[in-house]
């Protein structure tokens, strides 16, 4: 009848208290199955026609679509964003070549080739494939690095003088031999970079990309947004500056600039400043009515056009000295194999250019696929990007990710499927084939425009900054490090700095985990940090340690220093002086100083005789073994006989013994998720150091895969057994309580010793743990102390 009255927001549990193993028991534990490789490899390796057709199914995602392809419902919504997003491929692919310090044909395949494997191999749907910024520049980076201008130097005049070669001193840059071996570069890298994506794709290794967090991505691109934005201003200026990377590169590059600022060019500054104001402004315009505009407004090809047409009436290039793209050659160039002897040379900055790749387009494809509610295959995105690559680098172009701009407006204007990605590299083969030679008037400063008002996005990334300092001041740091290695170290090192600092701060922050003292809400099963609550109080004689992170070799010691500070002592240094204040009080009493009796031990007067009575006095009752024992010789044996210390009160020997206040410690390992070796045996070692002066350890919420991994480092042994475990903290303070009810847990104040023979004195204790013996539970007794 009270149950009906208790309120509806109360539950009531009735259950045995369960201790690990007790639980098991009940519940009928079931050992989990575990394979051989032989076995999974044999089991992953049969054949049957449905697991052939899922194999070919992820091999081929096309499959999963086309066959059911709405041609009358999708098609020409697949048309009308397939023309809009190639048209904007042409311009940013010219425009990104400028990037790799390639011709801006070259630009052309990067946007056309990647597209035709990624249709049938990709499981994105709405992604862009072709050129992005960041990758770009980190291919060109290394571009100018193995094939700058100074080693394509040649003679800029060459006379005859009676039959004699004489040159000049004005040197000039043998312009087709570096572009020929540029290309070689980049194309080279590019197919590097495809290796490395199909090889992680194959092995399953796309989880590597986790370890790039969104606050080091965003600082990552916000600095190559500021490499870009620099290696682009000595072509919106025009004026001449030397090959620079690595380290500070970004100074030497401006120093140039400046330095040869008077040499800029009026026309080409003009069409670059003209470019960047209009396409930011149009872009804005795009997205702030993009629900009343049913397509964006083509600002990058309207400007091209206009650009090219006044470029070629007004002939800029001949009168003004502007500078133009010169030869955009129709066709394609022949397929080439990469130069392997280059791969030792790019090794690195190849597989920091593929992470990056990867990691970009997986996040903006997990975007689209949340938002269109289809899945995304890391590892297929791997294996599709890395054939992309590969095929894109055999035909001469350079690196393809995705760009967020395109894939945003082939998403936008009604884009389904990868269809528009197929009509878009149809817009792309135009260009190449037909149109591209009219767009040789073009100047260099517009494509370096439309690359700089494309940066907008990355740089806007500044105002997380603030919002990160607000929520984790962590990421923030992450975030403002990684930026600054970037512009200063360069995009491939400073990617690597950023994330060495950024396993730094999760090694730091796991080293000092939060860990806490909880208490009890009175009459619930609920423990918390008592210091965060004031209705929560801590059980008289026991505590309750909680570490909130996984404990390994890195935190260990810090771990034990907070136990230390939780229980309020160190079980070592109570040991050892409890230790040191036995062997005197050993001493003591076979001095005579010092007489054992009922009501514990008694001072005696210094009579300047032995003390004789010692073992007359003593009542055969209290004597281990009983009657005093007879020797051979006549002598008579000393005998070991119990008295009770406490080592709360006063001792007869100038020795301080910290105080122990409790007889119980539970340490919760809820949050704990694992153990390693090291952690392990010091753990074990700990338990033990309190077993030793009369507390006893309960483990409490460890999880089943927690417990099979101390199962496997050979946690448990004879002292510290699988019966420490328990369910939950509640589980073990009621199994205290119970003991503590039916007498089965000592006074830890009080401990049993005993009168040792002459020739065994107790041993120092080590922190050594192969010397550490198996003590009681409950009492420290003299005669346990040595061999």
């Amino acid at each position: 009848m009270m149950a009906s009255h208790r309120p509806a927001n109360h539950y009531c549990v009735s259950r045995p208290v369960y201790s690990k193993r007790a639980f098991d028991e009940d519940n009928d534990r079931q050992i989990p199955e575990s394979r051989s490789f032989r076995e999974k490899l044999s089991a992953s390796s049969k054949c049957s026609s449905s697991r052939a057709k899922q194999v070919l199914k992820g091999l081929f995602p096309i499959l999963d679509w086309l066959l059911q392809y709405p041609t009358k419902q999708w098609l020409p919504s697949d048309v009308i964003s397939g023309v809009s997003t190639g048209l904007v491929c042409c311009l940013q692919g010219l425009a990104y070549a400028l990037l790799v310090s390639v011709g801006p044909v070259y630009g052309l395949y990067a946007a056309f080739f990647p597209i035709l494997t990624y249709f049938f191999l990709g499981t994105s749907r709405h992604l862009s494939v072709g050129p992005f910024p960041v990758t770009c520049l980190m291919v060109g980076s290394v571009v100018l690095t193995l094939a700058p201008d100074e080693d394509f130097m040649r003679p800029g005049n060459e006379s005859m003088v009676n039959g004699t070669l004489l040159e000049s001193e004005s040197m000039e840059v043998d312009i087709s031999a570096r572009e020929a071996q540029r290309i070689v570069v980049a194309s080279t890298m590019t197919v590097l970079i495809g290796l490395f994506q199909l090889g992680m794709g194959v092995f399953h290794v796309g989880f590597l990309v986790r370890y790039l967090s969104d606050p080091l991505v965003g600082g990552f691109t916000t600095a190559a947004a500021v490499h870009v934005l620099i290696s682009q201003l000595k072509m919106v200026l025009s004026v001449p500056t030397h090959s620079h990377n690595g380290f500070f590169s970004l100074a030497y590059v401006l120093s140039d600039v400046f330095r040869n600022i008077k040499q800029t060019n009026v026309a080409d500054l003009v069409a670059g400043l003209l470019t960047i104001v209009t396409v930011m402004a149009v872009k804005e315009i795009n997205a702030k009515f993009q629900h009343k505009i049913p397509v964006p407004i083509p600002i990058e090809v309207i400007v091209t056009v206009v650009a090219t047409g006044i470029s070629y009436a007004v002939d800029l290039n001949s009168r003004y000295g502007a500078s133009i793209v010169h030869s955009i050659p129709r066709g394609f160039v022949p397929a080439q194999f990469p130069n392997i002897e280059l791969f030792g040379e790019i090794l690195g900055s190849s597989f920091s250019t593929a992470v990056v790749g990867y990691a970009v387009s997986v996040s903006v494809a997990k975007v689209y696929a949340a938002k269109h509610d289809y899945k995304i295959d890391g590892n297929q995105e791997l294996i599709a990007f890395g054939i992309s690559n590969i095929f894109c680098g055999c035909f001469s172009g350079f690196v393809a990710t995705t760009a967020l701009s395109r894939t945003a407006i082939q998403e936008s204007t009604g884009g389904k499927t990868q269809v528009a990605g197929l009509i878009s590299a149809l817009m792309v083969l135009i260009v190449i084939v037909a149109v591209g030679p009219l767009l040789q008037p073009l100047q260099k400063s517009v494509l370096a425009g439309i690359v700089i008002a494309n940066l907008k996005g990355m740089f806007m990334q500044i105002c997380d900054v603030p919002i990160l300092w607000r929520q984790n001041r962590t990421d923030c740091f992450i975030w403002v490090f990684t930026c600054i290695s970037c512009i200063v170290l360069g995009l491939d090192v400073g990617l690597l700095t950023g994330v060495v600092f950024e396993l730094g701060t999760v090694v730091v922050r796991s080293q000092f985990p939060t860990c806490s003292t909880l208490g009890n809400v009175p009459g619930t099963d609920i423990y918390r940090n008592f210091k965060d609550y004031k209705n929560i109080n801590e059980i008289p004689g026991i505590k309750i340690f909680k570490c909130n992170s996984p404990i390994y070799f890195a935190n260990i010691d810090y771990f034990k220093e907070q136990l230390r500070a939780t229980v309020g002592f160190d079980a070592v240094r109570v040991f050892k002086k409890r230790n040191k204040a036995l062997k005197k009080i050993h001493k003591l009493i076979k001095k005579g100083k010092l007489k054992i009796t009922e009501n514990g031990l008694v001072p005696v007067a210094p009579l300047g005789v032995d003390n004789e009575a010692f073992e007359s006095e003593q009542d055969p009752e209290h004597v281990e073994g009983g009657a005093q024992q007879e020797v051979e010789d006549g002598s008579r044996q000393e005998i070991e006989v119990e008295v009770q210390v406490d080592w709360t009160s006063s001792l007869p020997v100038n020795v301080t013994v910290p105080k122990v206040n409790i007889h119980s410690l539970v340490m919760d390992f809820s949050a704990v998720s694992f153990l390693d070796m090291m952690s392990a045996k010091s753990l074990r070692l700990v338990i033990k150091e309190f077993i030793r002066i009369g507390v006893s350890v309960y483990i409490a919420g460890c999880d089943d895969d927690t417990v099979r991994r101390m199962e496997a480092l050979c946690f448990f042994d004879d002292v510290v057994t699988r019966d420490l475990l328990f369910l939950t903290v509640h589980d073990a303070i009621l199994f205290i309580k119970l003991e503590a009810s039916n007498g089965n847990i000592s006074d830890p104040m009080v401990d049993k010793i005993s009168q040792m023979q002459d020739d065994k004195e107790p041993l120092p204790f080590t922190e050594d743990e192969d010397r550490i013996e198996t003590y009681d539970n409950q009492h420290l007794a003299i005669h346990g102390l040595s061999n």
